[in-house]
């Protein structure tokens, strides 16, 4: 068992597929700020909100010098077809054998009408410019939390 992220733990690094046939590793955006939101599956109620409100601030993030990431156990396909069926702005990237989603400690067990389990809980972190992590979200509601991520991410050096 990998311990929990916290802030001030280095960003682990990751190489995962993502969509036009494209790959995204972490490292080639050290320098600036990241913002990886980590979501349990494309095309739900919350989590297209949770896409759609990132997307919507994404100039925003830019002006920040921060990229946007996002991470669920869906495949290529899936998430091209969720991008274009709502028009998404932001990255969104594949972790299907759930190795990063292991690392990121956010592969956990859920409980859902008695039946047991495992998936992603939703978790934002903010990484600064040195690949540690700033902030964590876990749990996230997400009405208003991708202005409350932002508002973080304006105030990181």
């Amino acid at each position: 068992m990998i311990a929990r992220l916290e802030p001030g733990d280095t960003a682990p690094n990751f190489t995962l597929p993502t969509d036009a046939m494209r790959t995204l590793s972490l490292r080639d955006y050290r320098g600036g700020k990241i913002v990886l939101f980590f979501y349990p599956r494309d095309d739900t109620s919350g989590c297209t909100r949770e896409a759609k409100e990132f997307s919507a601030l994404k100039a925003s993030f830019e002006a920040a010098d921060a990229s946007i990431i996002g991470i669920s156990a869906d495949s290529v396909s899936s998430h091209e077809k969720f991008k274009a069926k709502h028009d998404l702005e932001v990255d969104l990237a594949s972790d299907e054998e759930a190795d990063v989603l292991l690392d990121y400690g956010v592969w956990v067990d859920k409980n859902m009408y008695g039946r047991k389990f495992k998936g992603i809980e939703r978790t934002t972190m903010l990484i600064d410019r040195k690949g540690k992590i700033a902030q964590i979200w876990r749990k996230v509601r997400v009405p208003g939390h991708a202005d409350e991520v932002l508002k973080a991410t304006q105030q990181l050096d």
